[in-house]
Formats: structure tokens, sequence, C-alpha cells
């Protein structure tokens, strides 16, 4: 992949840079806005990792003007602002993904990955399925078989993941420095709280389960017949 960086924090592009050439990939640094944005309109780039504050032109604004010029180059947003709303008005300005920071390198990378992978016209995912369990990034709606969920925050962000990364075991470790961007862990029962919730939520009075408990490594997030 060829990436570019629109970050006005050196140390973190030079981390975010060092990281796509370790894994193989090139990257160019732009860190000013109105920079990212003409870099971004006379290059061929894969994707773009594209920090919201930025001097001259912010985030959001570079990536609707890029949209605006018909460049669907997928563009996964970072950002110190988190908050659901946040998160939503950076995908509605055109974002394909937003990933809040702090974050992890390898979920950064992941992240690309997945957005590099995914056909021009369906680059900007909105929605997410399991089954008949349907999440709406968007509306931050969820359902299952056309019935509402009411879900917290973090139960959403939660589920997010899990749906992200169904038909794979996620170990508790991936949840902590995901869900709740820890490094260590807290050595609390949080994960357990959280997950039970939440299974209470999307399985009770439905005839099969999806989320699962796989002893010893974590849980996975899967179609099961009834």
């Amino acid at each position: 992949m060829r990436i570019l960086i629109v970050e006005d924090d050196a140390a973190t592009a030079a981390y975010i840079k060092k990281g796509l050439l370790e894994a193989g990939h090139s990257a160019d640094i732009a860190t000013r806005g109105d920079d990212g944005l003409q870099m971004a309109g006379d290059e061929n780039y894969q994707a773009l990792v594209v920090d919201r504050m930025l001097p001259n032109m912010d985030g959001l604004s570079l990536i609707a003007a890029l949209r605006k010029a018909d460049n669907k180059t997928p563009a996964l947003i970072l950002s110190a602002l988190g908050e659901v709303g946040e998160r939503v008005e950076g995908l509605r300005a055109g974002g394909d993904d937003y990933l809040p920071k702090p974050f992890a390198f390898s979920e950064l990378l992941a992240r690309l990955e997945a957005l590099t992978r995914r056909p021009a016209a369906a680059a900007r995912q909105t929605t997410l399925r399991v089954g008949d369990l349907n999440m709406d990034l968007l509306a931050r709606e969820v359902t299952r078989g056309g019935t509402p969920i009411n879900l917290q925050p973090r139960e959403f962000r939660l589920l997010e993941y899990l749906m992200r990364h169904s038909n794979q075991v996620v170990t508790r470790t991936m949840l902590l420095e995901n869900v709740w961007d820890y490094r260590f862990d807290p050595q609390t029962n949080v994960i357990d709280v959280h997950i039970s919730r939440l299974r209470g939520k999307i399985d009770k009075n439905f005839d099969a389960p999806l989320l699962n408990t796989v002893r010893g490594a974590g849980y996975i997030l899967r179609e099961t017949k009834a």
C-alpha cells in the first residue's frame, strides 16, 4: 500500500510511517491540511490517514473537499475526539473509518488493510451485520430480527468491535486495548460485566445465541443455528 499520513504531530506521524515501512508499505507525510489536500489530489494513494485537528484546514474539511472532487480514496480519521457524536460527524463528512487516539498501530494497520480490500463503491461502510443482528454506524442503532436493542455507549463500542471481527476469536487483551483503550490489564472484571450485559441484550429472548465464550481464549460473535 501507498499511504498518505496527514498529521501535524511529528512524533505521531513518524511512528505511523515507521510502522508502515516495517510492514512493507510506503508512506508520505503532510503536516498541514491544505498540503494534504493537494498531495491527495495530485498523487495516487491507496488510503489516507487524516488527523482531525490540523493547521490551515481541519481533517474533516480536507476529506469533504476530496469527496466533493469525486476523490474516493479511503480515509481513516485519527482523533483525540472519540465521543460517539464526533465519530458520527467524521463518518458523515466522508471518512471511511474513525480511530480514536491513543491507538494501537496493529489496529490502525488492520483497519487500513480492510479499507483497501473493499471495492471503491463499498469503501464507506455504514452498516455491520452478523446473522439477523444489524448495526447502523451512522444512526448508532442496533436491531436483531427487526427488534430495536438499546445499548450504552461502551456496549455499542464493544459490539461494534465484535461485529467487525465476527467469526474470529477476540481475546481479552484485544478488548482491553481496542474498546477500553487500556495498554495494561486493570485486574478487574470489567470485560465479564459488559459481555454479560451485552449477551443479555442481543441473545436473550432469541432462539440462537450469537455471542459465545471460548474457554481459555476469549469470545466469538458468529451466527449459529437454533
